[in-house]
């Protein structure tokens, strides 16, 4: 197997030891030395494959960032598809549910995502991987949106750039509140919320 293969799995391992750190002990203890320890080696090892802290700290939020991403994505091919066999409604809500913490691996990816962020407060070399999530999940949203209205399940004058806000807002909203409050909105509670939302500017089937 090539050298750069390698470097980039081991990488990656040490990254996921990162992640273990910070969902049990919080990002302030994702050390190098506990990081080290977390994934079965020693420091001058992790030293070998990052710079340090905070390169190793970036790949790691960015490692993050694409399994969720690939996560959403995989829902979105399936929803943007010219299929007109799908039900685009359920589609579309099982699509935007994919942002909240639904299940133990949503919630603990959230979990992750909400520590990274939340520090990006005081640590600038965070901000450009959160600012390009919170653009792509804008993004998304926004093409949904074009789309549905496309196809008439939504109205035309829909103004989609504020409902796109709107619903990002929801979203956050729900996602934030489910890692700060565990318990306070449960999952099913969550989905109707989300449903009641999008079906409050959906055109019924009889009118399009």
């Amino acid at each position: 197997m090539p050298k750069v293969v390698v470097a980039e799995a081991r990488r990656q391992d040490v990254a996921q030891a990162v992640l273990r750190v910070v969902g049990r002990d919080g990002l302030e203890s994702a050390s190098l030395r506990n990081v080290a320890q977390e994934a079965g080696l020693a420091i001058g090892s992790v030293r070998h494959y990052f710079a340090g802290q905070t390169e190793l700290m970036i790949f790691t939020m960015e490692e993050l960032r694409r399994r969720i991403d690939n996560r959403i994505r995989r829902h979105a091919e399936q929803l943007l598809e010219p299929d007109a066999g799908i039900d685009r409604r359920v589609r579309t809500e099982e699509l935007l549910a994919e942002f909240l913490p639904l299940d133990d691996t949503r919630r603990e990816e959230a979990v992750l995502w909400t520590a990274f962020v939340t520090a990006a407060g005081t640590r600038p070399e965070f901000r450009p991987c959160a600012r390009r999530m919170h653009d792509e999940m804008r993004e998304l949203i926004a093409r949904v949106l074009h789309e549905a209205q496309k196809s008439g399940g939504i109205p035309a004058g829909l103004d989609i750039e504020l409902e796109t806000l709107r619903l990002a807002a929801l979203l956050d909203g729900l996602a934030f509140g489910g890692v700060l409050y565990p318990g306070g909105v449960a999952p099913d509670a969550a989905r109707d919320i989300l449903r009641r939302h999008l079906q409050s500017f959906t055109v019924p089937a009889h009118l399009r």
